[in-house]
């Protein structure tokens, strides 16, 4: 089988397909290569571990770039996202159906990263309503300063987890005080599917932010027995 591509300067002479070698010459010299490995892709716990891990901050991505982002700390917004998700639970699934796009709401899932000092959060409850509670003290608020709300819901679509993203501004007037701190107050905080985080902004400036959640439904995909289960449905464990 003889081809010729004259715009790149390549002539393909030969192709070993039972080998799995293709020979071509390309700018006068003659270049042999693999075409494909019948060798089986090797799969130790450590690197099972990092591609599900990878496997997650990509799903979560797809997701949460569909709001504004701030991520400032990166040359860009996915590699600081990445650097940050990196340290998340593991969750692990299997390689079935649509689990291999699923993503899990849990605590530390990051939404912002820059150079404002971070906001410190937690949910809890204020005049015995559930409220998100933060450290911001009154000198917080100045004619530059705004506050973004991330909210995150822990979905099941077509038997599929799935973390849907959204974001708003928070107005100044919404906040409430509280032991001389900010807090907003609202009955959804009690809510177990849904997880938030109050981003600071002033100018090009954001502060670095998590999400606090009550939602559980990824540990049970932290276990050794849903690891096992994984590992089985990728074609087990190399030493």
């Amino acid at each position: 089988m003889n081809k010729k591509n004259t715009a790149r300067g390549l002539i393909l002479i030969g192709s070993l397909r039972k080998a799995g070698v293709t020979t071509y010459m390309k700018q006068g010299k003659m270049i042999t290569r693999v075409s494909r490995s019948r060798e089986r892709r090797s799969n130790t716990l450590p690197q099972f571990i990092q591609r599900q891990k990878m496997r997650h901050t990509i799903a979560l991505w797809k997701m949460l770039k569909q709001c504004d982002t701030m991520f400032t700390e990166r040359p860009t917004a996915y590699r600081n996202f990445a650097s940050l998700a990196n340290r998340l639970p593991v969750v692990f699934t299997p390689s079935i159906g649509f689990m291999t796009n699923a993503s899990f709401l849990m605590p530390g899932i990051p939404v912002s990263d820059g150079r404002l000092p971070p906001v410190q959060e937690q949910l809890g409850e204020v005049d015995g309503v559930p409220a998100l509670i933060t450290d911001l003290k009154g000198e917080a608020w100045n004619a530059y300063t705004k506050l973004w709300l991330y909210t995150a819901e822990q979905h099941i679509e077509y038997e599929m987890p799935r973390v849907r993203f959204s974001v708003r501004e928070v107005s100044w007037e919404e906040m409430t005080f509280a032991d001389g701190r900010y807090v907003l107050k609202d009955g959804v905080f009690a809510d177990e599917t849904k997880g938030w985080a109050l981003v600071l902004l002033s100018g090009e400036r954001c502060s670095p932010q998590t999400i606090v959640t009550r939602c559980t439904l990824y540990q049970q995909y932290t276990t050794e027995e849903a690891m096992e289960k994984a590992a089985d449905s990728y074609g087990g464990l190399t030493t």
